[in-house]
């Protein structure tokens, strides 16, 4: 079975299920392309690379044009920013903070405990 044929429908696009590095790139034909040019864009800006397929066949990658590491996280940090999922910095970090010697591990202690009993907590 081509890995392309298994696809599901997600935001009006196609999400491939392909083996290897791009196994979740999303997908969109021709005609949704066409119809929805405008919506991919929005998506490529926010770090996205849509697979253009024509009959099920890939012919084309978009793929955003500015500099893969400013535009790709710029574009995922404002998403998630309009989500709700992260709050940028008011201030820069204190030096010092950075400075600072970081606390010692206590014996016998785990660092999976703690944060299931974080997660228990509701902290």
């Amino acid at each position: 079975m081509n890995a392309l044929s298994i696809a599901s429908s997600i935001g009006g696009f196609s999400l491939a299920h392909q083996d290897g590095y791009n196994s979740q790139m999303k997908t969109a034909t021709l005609t949704e392309t066409k119809n929805g040019l405008s919506a991919l864009i929005d998506q490529v800006r926010d770090g996205e690379t849509i697979l253009i397929l024509d009959r099920g066949r890939p012919v084309a990658r978009l793929t955003s044009a500015v500099d893969r590491d400013a535009g790709l996280s710029s574009g995922r940090v404002d998403r998630l920013e309009r989500r709700g999922i992260l709050q940028r910095a008011r201030e820069p970090v204190a030096e010092d903070l950075l400075r600072r010697p970081r606390p010692k591990a206590r014996e016998g202690g785990s660092l999976l405990e703690v944060l299931l009993e974080e997660r228990s907590t509701g902290r």
